[in-house]
């Protein structure tokens, strides 16, 4: 990690995120697939019942999308999606939700059991996290925090990108942001800060193996990787494990 990028995380990025968030939406929207990646990594979860009696976490909600996700996959569970910025989360309740779901701004790696028992009436059944893991300083610090949240046998999905296992992924995703991200996204935010921060934290994160063995160090099991499809395969992939000691 660069100085420049572990600086961003320790406080500056939140406040890009509080600058970029009246126009996340469109900006991600115009991102081919990126709603369906997010419900497709939510499927991976394989939430059972519709999400009946379930209580979910959604760590890093942003603006809401994947806390939509959720919804639409276990339109009946409990959720708590939690957020570091107050700008994205604000954006975020500004929409119609059902009954069940709740925002709190909060850093997801600092959550404790008790925090979580208090909102959700009980340890989470399933943590998703997307866009997440790379933001945090400590990464380590953040799954232990989730491992520690979920119930045994509870379940967690990250999505996100990872590109340094492979060259043409980096290549990619290199030329996507200097051509088209960082462009649009100075466009309609007025800054490139964030954008700029968004490229140089991909290629300086985890590859897909480094990761997995992050989360087996954490103490989860059943620890697995997948792709998105898409132009974004190789790109963006799901990591999904769980808490040992319990059945779904």
């Amino acid at each position: 990690m660069t100085t420049t990028t572990g600086r961003m995380k320790t406080g500056a990025i939140t406040h890009e995120f509080d600058h970029a968030a009246d126009a996340y939406d469109r900006l991600v929207g115009a991102n081919p697939g990126y709603h369906r990646d997010l419900r497709t990594s939510v499927r991976r979860l394989r939430l059972p019942g519709r999400g009946e009696g379930l209580r979910l976490l959604d760590l890093g909600c942003g603006t809401g999308a994947s806390t939509a996700a959720l919804v639409e996959a276990a339109p009946r569970a409990r959720i708590v999606a939690v957020d570091a910025s107050r700008g994205m989360l604000d954006a975020a309740r500004s929409k119609v939700w059902p009954h069940g779901v709740e925002f709190h701004r909060a850093r997801a790696e600092t959550l404790t059991p008790e925090w979580v028992a208090e909102r959700l009436g009980g340890p989470a059944d399933a943590v998703f996290a997307a866009y997440l893991i790379r933001n945090v300083p400590d990464p380590d610090a953040l799954l232990s925090a989730v491992s520690a949240v979920l119930r045994p046998g509870g379940r967690v999905a990250l999505h996100e990108y990872s590109v340094a296992d492979s060259v043409s992924a980096r290549a990619v995703w290199t030329a996507v942001c200097w051509g088209v991200v960082i462009p649009s996204g100075r466009a309609l935010t007025g800054r490139a800060d964030l954008f700029r921060y968004l490229w140089r934290s991909v290629v300086e994160f985890d590859g897909a193996r480094a990761l997995l063995a992050r989360m087996r160090a954490a103490g989860l099991e059943s620890v697995a990787g997948a792709p998105l499809p898409g132009w974004q395969y190789g790109i963006t992939h799901t990591f999904v494990g769980a808490r040992p000691g319990g059945r779904w």
